[in-house]
Parts: structure tokens; sequence; C-alpha cells
């Protein structure tokens, strides 16, 4: 197990560097995901999926349609043969004829918010028949998450709301027909879990965008500022955000409050900035301090007691991470840098992300699963010490293989130089030893200030001596 020597260092900090165009996914594409739900049913013998969607859970409603239903909930039905059905309510109606692919509607008012008008000519029953549910069809509920006991997944619970579970079932009849197939998305080998150059360069629209938020937010940090100014740096572009926006200074959730407000930033305060779009979110956490003036905040044990394991921990999950790891040897190279034990994180030290935050993660403890080329991934350790602040750069990055390195610098040249720019600044600025599987999908990968007022000076890892790999 490699020694990391880090320390911190006046350096050029990374670029904004956020396209400014959104990259639309291609009818290609489009047509592509379908396929590959259509073989996945036939692999499973199902002959229908019932896709559920709403503001918080749209992703596998969205991943053909394009959209999502905002404030109204919504239902995708895939035949095996391909035709498809949504089921929508007052609002989303006028939906159908921008989907991204051929759909027909079945409308179903009980899917509109409260006291607006429901139709009365026919039962949620008879519209669910009309929309395509069959009798004794083998039908898999897709709601946005698996249930899992250890390493098994439950098909038989099911996260739709009740009404529509107990209609589907009464339709179906038999209940060994019916399981939750939501695994068939985001589990292993998910249809949702790897993407093509388009979809890539789709996604980094919104990853690059969250990144250059964080780092004006890290600039704008100085005490006097309010979290509301710094959250006014994190949310923009009329974007949607697929997590809370987060700027806060010194102690959270006061009466339950997860905003910002008008709340100050003060010397010595710790501080907490996280914002995410579709594509990925950024994540920084530390002291306000210049590291000259410690005796007061708090923070001065920080950088042994956590700052400096997080970012060797950070930096040896960049180094080690390669197309065909199993996620658990991943998890367990972690633990062994950072042991659970000590730093008494427990959730997975990374995971899969897209037009949801957390979307899945292969990477967990005894996970058998494959890191496959086309997963797009956050950085995500959360380390806590009593006492101390939290420390935390997280970001997105792109897992390819040649093949798809390829491709996204033929069809994506642009995306290519951004990408290339930012290995270079964390191997040659940050002293990374970037696994050569890695792409970065934003400029701040790895970049961390944790004296967030010094604001020359972050992490980095030294040559120790001539003829010495890095940070050994």
């Amino acid at each position: 197990m490699k020694k990391y020597d880090i320390s911190l260092k006046k350096i050029r900090p990374p670029e904004k560097d956020c396209a400014g165009t959104p990259v639309v996914l291609t009818d290609e594409t489009i047509q592509h995901r379908k396929n590959k739900i259509l073989t996945m049913m036939k692999q499973r013998g199902l002959e229908q999926l019932v896709i559920y969607g709403d503001v918080e859970h749209c992703g596998n409603f969205e991943y053909l349609t394009g959209f999502f239903t905002r404030f109204e909930e919504a239902l995708m039905i895939i035949n095996v043969d391909g035709e498809i059905t949504l089921v929508l309510g007052n609002e989303n109606l006028n939906k159908v004829s921008k989907a991204r692919v051929k759909v027909r509607a079945v409308h179903l008012s009980h899917f509109s918010l409260p006291n607006q008008p429901n139709r009365s000519d026919k039962s949620i029953k008879e519209l669910l028949v009309e929309a395509g549910i069959r009798e004794n069809a083998r039908t898999g509920l897709v709601g946005w998450k698996m249930f899992t006991d250890a390493s098994e997944i439950n098909k038989k619970i099911y996260d739709l709301p009740s009404f529509i579970v107990d209609t589907i079932r009464n339709i179906v009849g038999d209940e060994t027909c019916l399981t939750n197939e939501t695994d068939l998305f985001i589990g292993e080998n998910g249809v949702r879990t790897v993407n093509n150059a388009n979809e890539v360069a789709h996604y980094e629209y919104g990853a690059a965008l969250a990144s250059d938020c964080i780092l004006d937010a890290m600039n704008k940090l100085a005490p006097g500022v309010t979290e509301q100014e710094l959250g006014d740096c994190l949310v923009r572009a009329g974007q949607h955000t697929n997590i809370v926006t987060i700027a806060a200074s010194g102690p959270r959730f006061i009466k339950g409050n997860l905003f910002p407000g008008d709340n100050t930033v003060k010397y010595g305060d710790t501080i907490s900035l996280t914002v995410g779009y579709r594509g990925g979110a950024s994540s920084r956490a530390g002291y306000a301090v210049n590291g000259d003036n410690l005796s007061s905040s708090g923070a001065e044990n920080y950088l042994e007691a956590i700052a400096k394991p997080y970012f060797a921990a950070y930096v040896h999950w960049l180094e080690v991470i390669n197309v065909g790891m199993r996620g658990g040897d991943l998890f367990d190279s972690i633990d062994a840098i950072l042991p659970r034990t000590k730093y008494h994180w427990s959730l997975c030290p990374g995971h899969l992300t897209a037009e949801e935050e957390w979307m899945s993660s292969p990477i967990y403890e005894g996970s058998q699963q494959t890191l496959l080329s086309g997963m797009i991934l956050q950085i995500d350790i959360i380390p806590s010490i009593p006492n101390l602040g939290g420390v935390s750069a997280e970001s997105t990055v792109l897992l390819a293989d040649e093949q798809l390195q390829r491709e996204i610098q033929l069809q994506y040249p642009q995306l290519w130089q951004r990408m290339q720019r930012r290995r270079q600044y964390l191997i040659e600025t940050l002293g990374i030893q970037l696994s050569a599987d890695i792409l970065p999908m934003c400029s701040t990968v790895a970049y961390l200030r944790p004296w967030l007022l010094d604001k020359d000076t972050a992490f980095v890892c030294h040559f120790l001596q001539k003829g010495v790999d890095k940070c050994e």
C-alpha cells in the first residue's frame, strides 16, 4: 500500500471551463437506449415494464422521454414489442408530442395536483388497462431504487405509490407475474450505468457547471459574506439542481433549515458548499481560516487528523481505479488507507451519477460488480472525526477505456481537449499519478483548499526524491 506525502502548497487554481452550451442527446442515442431496454426485457422474460416518475424520481422515466413531469406523477409502459404508452396528468398531456420516442398517451387525472379537475368517466383500473397493462403478463415495476439484502435484490418490494401498485396487481392477477425490475436500469449491468460519447458530452455540461459554481463560491467566501451570497454563486443559468444546494457557515440545520440564510461567514467557521446538476455534483468542506491564525478556530489538529488522510484516500482512489476492477476491491482499498473504524465513513466511497445525484453504486463492501467503461462516478468519501469540521472535495469523473476515449476525441474534440487539460492539471500541478482510465468531467477534481480563506494554497502530492515515484 502506498504511503502518501501530502502538503499544502501555493499553486495555480484550476480554470473554470464549463462550455456553456448543453449538448443534446441524439436520436441515435435515444434509439440505442430503447434497444438496450427491450433487449434486457427479453433476457428477463418480461412482457411489459411500468416505469414511475415524479420530480424527485425521474431518471428512469426521463431516460427515453427526454423530459420529466415536474410537479405531477407519471407512468411509462413499455411492451416487449416496443410500443410505449405514457400515463399523464392534466398538465403534462401537452408533452406527448415532445417525447423523444414515439408514444401514445392516456390521461389519468389522479396524477395531477390536488383540487384540479378529475375525470370520472373511467376508473384508474380501466385507464391502466387502456394504457396496455394486461392480465397474466410478466410485469416489471420500476421505481427509483433497488431493495437489497446483502448482495441479493428483493424483487417483491415496490417503491411506487400503493394506489398504483394495488391497481396493477389487480389487473395482472397473478402475483408471481409481478416483480421489482428497477435494477434493469440502475443495478449491475443496468442500461443506465454506462454512457456513450454523446451521453458523456451531455452530462459533462452539468458536471462542469457545478464545478465552476463551487470555484466561484470558494473565491467569494470571506468574513461578512452571507450564506445567500454564496448560494448565488452556486445556482445559475436557470438549470435544475439535482441535490439540495448547501452554503453553510458554522453550525448547520438550525431549526431544521437546510438552505442558505442570512447568517454571515465568521473567521474560524466550518464551511460546507454543495451544488449538483444533471451529470454531476461538486462539494467542498473546510474552515474559514487562512492558516496563520488557528488558535481561536478549533482547527489546530484538522490537517493531520482528517484533512490529509482524506486527501490521501482521494488521491489513491484516482490512481488505482481502472476499467475491469471489482467494486469491492476499490472499497477495500479505500478502507485500508482510510479505515472506517477510525474515520467513521459509512457510505460507499463513490457512486454513479446521471439525472440524479446518486443513481446507484457498484462500489460497496463485498461488491463483485465490475467497473465498466462509460461509468460516470462521483468521488464521495465522507469521513467524520468528533469535534472537527468535515472535509470534502466531491467531484465527477468518467471511467473510459481506449475505445470510448477515441470516440470522445473524434466526436467531441473540444470536450476531449478540456478533459486532457484537466488530466494535465491533476498530474503536473497536484502531483497525482492519475489512472489512464480516468477522464475528469470538470476542472476542480481533487482541488482541495482546507483553509478556505487562503485562496492560493491547496493540497498536493510530492516527489520525495529523484527516481522515486510520486507520493510513495
